[in-house]
């Protein structure tokens, strides 16, 4: 049981766990969710850890079939410059290894930005704690839950 499935189970809300093999050797673990999961890309969301203006960490929640612009991740956090985070400060942060980092139940909970694509899905999949699991909710829940802001966040 990861933080991300209890948090969303401490708040009642509806959502389901969807579990897969997965390969090590995979490129994308993102993509790869989708494929095993037999889901279309743009209902999988991955979360990238960005560090603001070299000071401040935050979250953007974007498909996985799509790139993250950092330029409008600034702008949406009001900073001047984003960058991805460094990979040790990620893991020290969430509490989560790189390719399983979930948006919810994170150590400590970051600013949290969400692509406004979801707006048009019935349900979404995220990482749920960990590599091969995946959380299914709705858009309104993982807003809810991340107290994420919508954002035009890809390139």
């Amino acid at each position: 049981m990861t933080p991300a499935i209890l948090l969303a189970r401490k708040a009642k809300i509806v959502h389901r766990v969807h579990e897969y093999s997965h390969d090590p050797a995979s490129e994308s673990y993102g993509l790869e969710a989708a494929e095993k999961l037999g889901v279309e890309p743009q209902r999988v969301f991955k979360t990238l850890v960005v560090s603001l203006d070299g000071k401040n960490l935050a979250v953007a929640v974007i498909p996985v079939s799509a790139l993250l612009s950092m330029k409008a991740v600034a702008k949406a956090a009001g900073a001047k410059k984003a960058v991805m985070a460094n990979p040790m400060d990620v893991e020290r942060s969430t509490g989560y290894v790189l390719g399983g980092v979930s948006p919810l139940g994170q150590k400590k909970r970051l600013p949290t930005l969400v692509d406004t694509s979801l707006r048009e899905l019935a349900t979404v999949y995220v990482s749920a704690g960990r590599r091969g699991l995946e959380i299914e909710l709705s858009p309104q829940d993982l807003i809810k839950l991340t107290q994420g802001v919508l954002a035009d966040l890809c390139q």
